[in-house]
């Protein structure tokens, strides 16, 4: 469906966003620090994923099938992670896990913000941009 299409392109790009301006180094608009905001674009990107995943979309290239599975992986993937991301960065900072494994794992994941939110912005731009060639 066209309607995931976009949908990921968009929660991969704000999330990519949110995640690459941490909290205090860089202004963000007023909704991109609430964390009711977070927690529905985590939903939103975790669960585009999955159905991106279960449903791509048929390209006008047939003899490419093999790839177009392949090609919905990684926007799929990217949307999931953002989602798990975005979750547990509240989970952390409102339930205040402050001991155990999931703290450990916690902490691994969120100190790697920038560089996945600079990922997630690329895998948008190049969904966005060649769409029609990798990923549909």
């Amino acid at each position: 469906m066209i309607q995931l299409y976009v949908l990921s392109i968009l929660c991969s790009g704000i999330a990519g966003y949110i995640l690459f301006a941490q909290e205090g180094e860089t202004e963000m608009p007023a909704p991109a620090n609430n964390p009711t905001f977070h927690l529905i674009l985590g939903i939103i990107s975790a669960v585009t994923g999955v159905l991106k995943l279960l449903s791509p979309l048929p390209s006008s290239m047939d003899a490419v099938r093999g790839i177009i599975i392949l090609g919905d992986l990684i926007p799929s993937a990217a949307g999931m992670i953002a989602g798990l991301i975005l979750i547990f960065g509240l989970y952390r900072r409102d339930i205040l896990a402050k001991d155990g494994e999931l703290d450990r794992i916690g902490t691994n994941l969120l100190t790697f913000r920038k560089p996945i939110g600079i990922a997630l912005m690329c895998v948008a731009l190049v969904h966005f941009i060649f769409g029609e060639l990798l990923f549909l």
